[in-house]
Protein backbone atom coordinates (compact mmCIF):
# COMPACT_ATOMS: atom_id res chain seq x y z
CA UNK A 1 0.00 0.00 0.00
CA UNK A 2 1.07 3.52 -0.66
CA UNK A 3 1.28 6.27 2.25
CA UNK A 4 -2.38 7.92 0.68
CA UNK A 5 -3.71 4.19 0.59
CA UNK A 6 -3.22 3.29 3.81
CA UNK A 7 -4.11 7.24 5.27
CA UNK A 8 -7.37 6.44 3.24
CA UNK A 9 -8.03 3.05 4.91
CA UNK A 10 -7.22 4.25 8.35
CA UNK A 11 -9.97 7.34 7.82
CA UNK A 12 -12.55 4.65 6.77
CA UNK A 13 -11.73 2.23 9.31
CA UNK A 14 -11.95 4.86 12.39
CA UNK A 15 -15.33 5.94 10.91
CA UNK A 16 -16.32 2.52 10.84
CA UNK A 17 -14.65 1.44 14.06
CA UNK A 18 -16.34 4.54 16.10
CA UNK A 19 -12.54 5.29 17.27
CA UNK A 20 -11.03 8.45 17.81
CA UNK A 21 -7.29 8.58 16.63
CA UNK A 22 -4.98 11.05 18.96
CA UNK A 23 -1.26 11.87 17.64
CA UNK A 24 1.14 14.31 19.63
CA UNK A 25 2.90 16.55 18.18
CA UNK A 26 6.05 14.63 18.02
CA UNK A 27 4.41 12.32 15.73
CA UNK A 28 5.57 11.93 11.88
CA UNK A 29 3.38 13.79 9.58
CA UNK A 30 1.88 11.12 8.15
CA UNK A 31 0.03 10.37 11.43
CA UNK A 32 -0.76 13.34 11.81
CA UNK A 33 -2.66 13.79 8.62
CA UNK A 34 -5.08 11.16 9.92
CA UNK A 35 -5.39 12.15 13.38
CA UNK A 36 -8.65 13.88 14.54
CA UNK A 37 -6.93 15.78 17.33
CA UNK A 38 -2.86 16.61 17.36
CA UNK A 39 -1.19 18.30 20.32
CA UNK A 40 0.60 17.67 23.76
CA UNK A 41 -0.54 14.61 26.07
CA UNK A 42 -3.00 16.44 28.67
CA UNK A 43 -4.53 18.31 26.13
CA UNK A 44 -5.56 15.30 24.47
CA UNK A 45 -6.16 13.05 26.89
CA UNK A 46 -8.73 16.49 27.75
CA UNK A 47 -10.17 16.37 23.79
CA UNK A 48 -10.25 12.44 23.93
CA UNK A 49 -13.01 12.52 27.16
CA UNK A 50 -15.09 14.71 25.26
CA UNK A 51 -15.42 12.58 22.27
CA UNK A 52 -18.15 10.61 21.75
CA UNK A 53 -16.16 7.80 20.47
CA UNK A 54 -15.99 4.42 22.05
CA UNK A 55 -12.71 3.78 21.70
CA UNK A 56 -9.45 5.86 21.47
CA UNK A 57 -6.06 5.37 19.64
CA UNK A 58 -2.84 6.92 21.31
CA UNK A 59 -0.37 7.39 19.16
CA UNK A 60 2.19 8.65 21.38
CA UNK A 61 4.00 7.01 24.15
CA UNK A 62 2.60 4.98 27.09
CA UNK A 63 1.86 7.69 29.95
CA UNK A 64 -0.36 9.28 27.29
CA UNK A 65 -2.07 6.52 26.99
CA UNK A 66 -2.64 6.05 31.06
CA UNK A 67 -3.27 9.59 31.01
CA UNK A 68 -6.69 9.12 28.70
CA UNK A 69 -7.74 5.76 30.61
CA UNK A 70 -7.84 7.59 33.85
CA UNK A 71 -9.57 10.70 31.97
CA UNK A 72 -11.92 8.40 30.28
CA UNK A 73 -12.17 4.90 31.86
CA UNK A 74 -15.35 4.00 30.70
CA UNK A 75 -13.57 4.25 26.64
CA UNK A 76 -11.60 1.97 25.13
CA UNK A 77 -7.90 2.89 25.40
CA UNK A 78 -5.57 1.32 22.59
CA UNK A 79 -1.54 2.40 22.30
CA UNK A 80 -0.73 1.94 18.77
CA UNK A 81 2.92 0.92 19.70
CA UNK A 82 3.03 -0.93 23.00
CA UNK A 83 6.91 -0.63 23.01
CA UNK A 84 6.48 3.15 23.18
CA UNK A 85 7.74 4.54 26.59
CA UNK A 86 9.38 7.38 27.91
CA UNK A 87 12.43 6.97 30.21
CA UNK A 88 11.46 10.36 31.70
CA UNK A 89 8.24 8.78 32.89
CA UNK A 90 9.71 5.53 33.95
CA UNK A 91 13.03 6.66 35.71
CA UNK A 92 11.21 6.60 39.57
CA UNK A 93 9.81 4.21 40.52
CA UNK A 94 6.58 3.67 43.76
CA UNK A 95 9.19 2.30 45.60
CA UNK A 96 11.67 5.61 44.77
CA UNK A 97 8.86 8.09 45.75
CA UNK A 98 7.49 6.58 49.05
CA UNK A 99 11.62 7.10 50.05
CA UNK A 100 11.88 10.77 48.76
CA UNK A 101 8.37 11.69 50.84
CA UNK A 102 9.94 10.36 53.91
CA UNK A 103 13.12 12.43 53.04
CA UNK A 104 11.22 15.34 52.00
CA UNK A 105 8.46 14.86 54.86
CA UNK A 106 5.69 17.67 54.88
CA UNK A 107 6.86 18.87 51.24
CA UNK A 108 4.05 19.19 48.17
CA UNK A 109 4.55 16.20 45.69
CA UNK A 110 4.60 17.96 42.24
CA UNK A 111 4.56 15.69 39.80
CA UNK A 112 5.05 16.41 36.00
CA UNK A 113 2.53 14.23 33.66
CA UNK A 114 5.41 12.73 32.05
CA UNK A 115 4.96 9.55 34.98
CA UNK A 116 3.49 6.85 35.19
CA UNK A 117 -0.32 6.10 36.16
CA UNK A 118 1.28 4.16 39.30
CA UNK A 119 3.79 7.25 39.73
CA UNK A 120 0.87 9.87 40.41
CA UNK A 121 -1.30 7.68 43.06
CA UNK A 122 1.54 8.83 45.57
CA UNK A 123 1.68 12.77 44.48
CA UNK A 124 0.01 15.64 45.48
CA UNK A 125 -0.37 17.79 42.22
CA UNK A 126 0.02 17.09 38.91
CA UNK A 127 1.59 19.90 36.15
CA UNK A 128 2.37 20.24 32.54
CA UNK A 129 5.33 22.55 30.77
CA UNK A 130 2.82 25.09 30.44
CA UNK A 131 0.88 25.25 33.57
CA UNK A 132 3.65 24.15 35.77
CA UNK A 133 4.97 27.86 37.10
CA UNK A 134 1.59 28.51 37.99
CA UNK A 135 0.25 25.50 39.86
CA UNK A 136 3.54 25.76 42.23
CA UNK A 137 3.02 29.42 42.79
CA UNK A 138 -0.56 28.77 43.69
CA UNK A 139 0.45 25.90 46.21
CA UNK A 140 -0.17 26.79 49.99
CA UNK A 141 2.81 24.84 50.96
CA UNK A 142 5.97 26.79 50.60
CA UNK A 143 7.82 23.16 50.24
CA UNK A 144 8.04 21.61 47.03
CA UNK A 145 9.17 18.15 45.69
CA UNK A 146 9.36 18.69 41.95
CA UNK A 147 9.77 14.99 40.07
CA UNK A 148 10.74 13.93 37.91
CA UNK A 149 12.51 16.39 35.29
CA UNK A 150 15.22 18.62 37.39
CA UNK A 151 15.62 20.85 34.44
CA UNK A 152 11.83 22.06 34.48
CA UNK A 153 11.93 22.10 37.87
CA UNK A 154 15.00 24.10 37.94
CA UNK A 155 12.71 26.45 35.50
CA UNK A 156 9.80 26.57 37.70
CA UNK A 157 12.50 27.18 40.49
CA UNK A 158 13.55 30.21 38.58
CA UNK A 159 10.03 32.15 38.06
CA UNK A 160 9.12 31.21 42.08
CA UNK A 161 12.39 32.27 43.99
CA UNK A 162 9.51 32.62 47.40
CA UNK A 163 9.26 28.51 47.43
CA UNK A 164 11.39 25.67 48.48
CA UNK A 165 12.11 23.11 46.19
CA UNK A 166 14.02 19.70 46.03
CA UNK A 167 14.59 17.68 43.14
CA UNK A 168 14.76 14.25 41.94
CA UNK A 169 18.13 14.04 39.12
CA UNK A 170 16.28 12.95 36.52
CA UNK A 171 14.57 14.36 33.22
CA UNK A 172 14.47 13.66 29.69
CA UNK A 173 17.45 12.04 28.40
CA UNK A 174 16.69 14.16 24.89
CA UNK A 175 16.08 17.46 25.96
CA UNK A 176 19.05 17.31 28.22
CA UNK A 177 21.68 16.38 25.76
CA UNK A 178 21.56 19.47 24.08
CA UNK A 179 24.57 21.48 25.02
CA UNK A 180 24.92 25.79 25.27
CA UNK A 181 27.96 25.18 23.33
CA UNK A 182 25.39 24.11 20.43
CA UNK A 183 23.02 26.52 21.35
CA UNK A 184 25.50 29.21 20.90
CA UNK A 185 26.96 27.83 17.74
CA UNK A 186 23.33 27.72 15.70
CA UNK A 187 22.49 31.13 16.91
CA UNK A 188 25.86 32.06 15.52
CA UNK A 189 24.96 30.44 12.22
CA UNK A 190 21.54 31.84 11.93
CA UNK A 191 21.93 35.24 13.50
CA UNK A 192 18.87 37.56 14.22
CA UNK A 193 16.76 34.27 14.43
CA UNK A 194 15.00 33.41 17.72
CA UNK A 195 15.44 30.41 19.96
CA UNK A 196 12.25 28.86 21.16
CA UNK A 197 13.55 25.81 23.61
CA UNK A 198 11.46 23.43 25.75
CA UNK A 199 11.61 23.85 29.73
CA UNK A 200 13.50 20.36 29.70
CA UNK A 201 16.61 21.31 28.30
CA UNK A 202 19.81 22.82 30.77
CA UNK A 203 19.77 25.69 32.74
CA UNK A 204 22.34 26.63 30.58
CA UNK A 205 20.70 26.24 27.51
CA UNK A 206 17.33 28.04 28.87
CA UNK A 207 19.09 30.93 29.34
CA UNK A 208 20.26 31.43 25.70
CA UNK A 209 16.68 31.16 24.50
CA UNK A 210 14.41 34.36 23.34
CA UNK A 211 10.96 31.81 24.12
CA UNK A 212 11.01 29.10 26.99
CA UNK A 213 7.78 26.63 26.72
CA UNK A 214 6.06 23.64 26.27
CA UNK A 215 5.58 22.29 22.60
CA UNK A 216 2.38 23.92 22.22
CA UNK A 217 3.51 26.91 23.40
CA UNK A 218 6.58 26.58 21.28
CA UNK A 219 4.43 25.99 18.06
CA UNK A 220 2.50 29.29 19.04
CA UNK A 221 5.58 31.77 19.46
CA UNK A 222 6.18 30.37 16.48
CA UNK A 223 3.22 31.38 14.54
CA UNK A 224 2.48 34.69 16.10
CA UNK A 225 6.13 35.77 15.52
CA UNK A 226 6.99 37.84 12.49
CA UNK A 227 10.40 36.20 12.50
CA UNK A 228 11.49 34.41 8.70
CA UNK A 229 13.78 32.10 10.57
CA UNK A 230 13.81 30.75 13.57
CA UNK A 231 15.56 28.18 16.16
CA UNK A 232 13.44 25.39 17.18
CA UNK A 233 14.85 23.51 20.62
CA UNK A 234 12.40 20.97 20.63
CA UNK A 235 11.68 17.53 18.93
CA UNK A 236 12.85 18.14 15.30
CA UNK A 237 9.37 17.12 13.74
CA UNK A 238 8.01 20.52 15.14
CA UNK A 239 10.34 21.74 12.74
CA UNK A 240 9.08 19.72 10.42
CA UNK A 241 5.41 20.41 11.59
CA UNK A 242 6.16 24.16 11.08
CA UNK A 243 7.85 23.82 7.63
CA UNK A 244 4.45 22.58 6.00
CA UNK A 245 2.61 25.33 8.09
CA UNK A 246 4.69 28.59 6.39
CA UNK A 247 6.75 26.65 3.41
CA UNK A 248 8.18 30.39 3.25
CA UNK A 249 9.63 30.87 6.46
CA UNK A 250 13.12 28.38 7.34
CA UNK A 251 12.76 26.51 10.57
CA UNK A 252 15.93 25.09 12.12
CA UNK A 253 16.73 22.14 14.53
CA UNK A 254 18.39 23.25 17.29
CA UNK A 255 20.36 20.25 17.13
CA UNK A 256 20.07 17.24 15.21
CA UNK A 257 20.12 15.50 18.18
CA UNK A 258 16.30 16.20 19.08
CA UNK A 259 15.02 12.98 18.26
CA UNK A 260 12.85 11.39 19.96
CA UNK A 261 13.52 7.51 19.43
CA UNK A 262 10.50 6.54 21.61
CA UNK A 263 7.87 8.85 19.80
CA UNK A 264 9.12 7.58 16.48
CA UNK A 265 8.68 4.14 16.93
CA UNK A 266 4.80 4.61 16.04
CA UNK A 267 4.43 4.10 12.74
CA UNK A 268 1.22 4.97 10.05
CA UNK A 269 1.37 0.72 9.48
CA UNK A 270 1.03 -0.19 13.35
CA UNK A 271 -2.30 3.05 13.19
CA UNK A 272 -3.37 0.93 10.88
CA UNK A 273 -2.63 -2.45 12.51
CA UNK A 274 -4.52 -1.56 15.70
CA UNK A 275 -7.23 -0.07 13.76
CA UNK A 276 -7.05 -3.73 12.22
CA UNK A 277 -6.98 -5.38 15.70
CA UNK A 278 -3.64 -6.95 15.13
CA UNK A 279 -1.26 -5.04 16.45
CA UNK A 280 -1.16 -2.13 18.88
CA UNK A 281 -2.16 -2.78 22.68
CA UNK A 282 -5.39 -1.89 24.93
CA UNK A 283 -4.64 0.41 27.85
CA UNK A 284 -6.01 -1.97 31.49
CA UNK A 285 -5.55 0.05 34.86
CA UNK A 286 -7.14 -0.86 38.06
CA UNK A 287 -10.08 1.23 39.27
CA UNK A 288 -7.58 1.86 42.78
CA UNK A 289 -4.97 3.44 40.51
CA UNK A 290 -7.32 5.27 37.89
CA UNK A 291 -9.25 6.69 40.75
CA UNK A 292 -5.90 7.73 43.22
CA UNK A 293 -4.40 8.99 40.14
CA UNK A 294 -7.48 11.10 38.97
CA UNK A 295 -6.95 12.92 42.15
CA UNK A 296 -3.72 14.23 41.26
CA UNK A 297 -4.52 14.92 37.48
CA UNK A 298 -7.77 16.89 38.43
CA UNK A 299 -5.47 19.09 40.13
CA UNK A 300 -4.60 20.38 36.38
CA UNK A 301 -8.23 21.75 36.25
CA UNK A 302 -7.41 24.71 38.74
Amino acid sequence: MTIAEMQAEIIRLKKEKDVCVLAHSYQTRDIIEVADFTGDSYKLSTLAATVKNRAVLMCGVRFMAETVKILSPEKTVYLANPAAGCPMAEQLSEEDIVLLKKKYPGYAVVAYINTTSRLKTHCDVCVTSSSAVEAVRRLPQKDVLFIPDCNLGAYVKRQVPEKNFAFFSGGCPIHARVTARQARAVKEAHPGAPLAVHPECTPEVTALADYVGSTAGIMKFARESDAREMIIGTETSIVQHLAFEFPERRFYALTKELICPNMRLTTLPDVLGTLRGVCGEEIILDAETMDKARKCLDTLKG
